[in-house]
């Protein structure tokens, strides 16, 4: 019989294949081409988030992909708490899926910039953590109008704040690796945010 070591790698190995399966599942490419908007790759920044998916004109698709990006992070954490009751392997989900959003297989690794699947990870995984990253992120928006801003500022917030409401360490590390990659992956947003020249929302550009 296999032992509780090779039970609990096996564990591991599953979560993180199948979580980065759920999270690689480009939902802004099949939302835009289903609703006849064509490849999402083709226009703006050729990101296949929620906010390039807004370039097309279709609100309604926008939404969709936010929503669909959000659950896929948040179903693989809530799966994961559900069969094993165990934090680590719950944050192995949640940065399972969160790297299958940013480099999906099926797209030769070119992601998205992952904001709304570490909101739907961060939500299921520490709600109290996901609500307070959201207002700020929101209170940014409503003050700047630039999302790129709002998406790392509330990205940092995280972190301490993960920290300072005593969330277990596999949730503070969860939460660190995910704001961490989204600064790496927003890189060019920093360049032109650094340089005045990055645009904000409604302004056209």
């Amino acid at each position: 019989m296999a032992d509780l070591g090779d039970l609990t790698s096996l564990a591991s190995i599953l979560t993180a294949a199948l979580s980065y399966l759920l999270g690689s599942i480009p939902f802004g490419l099949l939302v835009t081409r289903l609703g006849g908007a064509g490849d999402v790759r083709s226009i703006g920044s050729g990101n296949i988030g929620a906010t390039n998916v807004l370039r097309t004109g279709r609100k309604e698709l926008a939404l969709a992909t936010l929503v669909l990006d959000a659950g896929k992070g948040a179903v693989a954490v809530l799966v994961a708490r559900q069969l094993f009751d165990n934090e680590a392997l719950t944050a192995l989900a949640g940065a399972s899926a969160f790297l299958g959003h940013l480099f999906p297989v099926w797209l030769r690794f070119k992601g998205g910039k992952g904001v709304a699947t570490f909101y739907g990870v961060l939500l299921a995984a520490a709600w109290p953590v996901g609500l307070v990253s959201a207002a700020a992120w929101i209170l940014v928006f409503a003050l700047t109008r630039i999302s790129s801003l709002s998406a790392l500022l509330a990205a940092s917030v995280a972190v301490p704040v993960a920290w300072l409401m005593g969330q277990p360490m596999p949730v503070i590390g969860l939460t660190a690796f995910m704001a961490a990659l989204v600064l790496v992956r927003h890189h060019e947003n920093i360049g032109r945010l650094l340089r005045g020249q990055e645009p904000r929302f409604g302004s056209g550009r």
